[in-house]
């Protein structure tokens, strides 16, 4: 670089598992530049040994999420002029996922708990049946369709206190997941996926603080699908009663 180069301070974690530190790097500034972009100049200019994920770059399968001056943020898409703080910049990976290495999380975690919340599809028909039509007009598929375009980027997850404070909590993602298959009408057995997200772990333990909501990056509302469980369990513990 040379000294008319304008620049920032940007820390990134550096280390494995519960072991590491910030490290500080000067960094060329740009007009239109991305968290991602700051990241990328690091490994590429300065330390290859940097880890991170990346893969499309334009906002399609969240692999370049972490953490951003403490929010959880996609980094392709959050430009640094929005982040940017006093001219520095604190980049770390997920919360509430174990490290890998540096910024890299382990996402095993997240993924355990979607399959144990039923995130699995269990259709109601076979293979050598007819394909079921339904209408797009349909009440279940309306409601199912407005969560079919979480990606699984974890940005819910690492944002929910609840699970930092319950490691074992579910979370927003799976639990979301979960309010979409109920509402599918090719599911055959809802009863199960409520029994899934009814237990110690499940949606009862939502705070309702909406941080899942807030910072979803496709604009997602994991609150009302977890309010949503919320309501059919009770409905489904009253008519069990009667």
């Amino acid at each position: 670089m040379s000294e008319n180069t304008k620049t920032m301070q940007v820390s990134v974690w550096r280390g494995s598992g519960d072991q590491g530190a910030y490290e500080t790097f000067s960094v060329p500034a740009h007009d239109n530049q991305t968290v991602l972009d700051v990241v990328s100049w690091i490994q590429q200019a300065v330390d290859p040994s940097l880890t991170y994920r990346y893969a499309c770059r334009v906002g399609m399968c969240g692999s370049c999420a972490m953490m951003v001056n403490g929010q959880p943020r996609w980094t392709c898409r959050t430009h640094v002029k929005r982040v940017l703080e006093d001219g520095r910049l604190q980049i770390g990976p997920l919360r509430n996922l174990p490290v890998i290495k540096d910024l890299a999380a382990d996402m095993d975690p997240f993924f355990d708990k979607w399959i144990k919340a039923g995130g699995v599809h269990k259709p109601s028909r076979t293979r050598s049946e007819p394909i079921q039509e339904v209408s797009p007009e349909d009440p279940g598929r309306v409601v199912a369709n407005t969560a079919i375009e979480c990606i699984n980027c974890s940005v819910c997850y690492a944002a929910c206190d609840t699970v930092a404070g319950n490691p074992d909590y579910l979370g927003p993602a799976a639990l979301q997941r979960a309010w979409t298959l109920y509402n599918d009408v090719k599911v055959q057995d809802r009863q199960s996926i409520l029994d899934a997200v009814t237990g110690s772990d499940g949606c009862m333990n939502c705070h309702t603080q909406g941080s899942c909501t807030r910072f979803c990056p496709n604009e997602l509302d994991p609150l009302s699908a977890i309010a949503g469980l919320k309501r059919a369990a009770a409905r489904s513990f009253l008519k069990g009663r009667g």
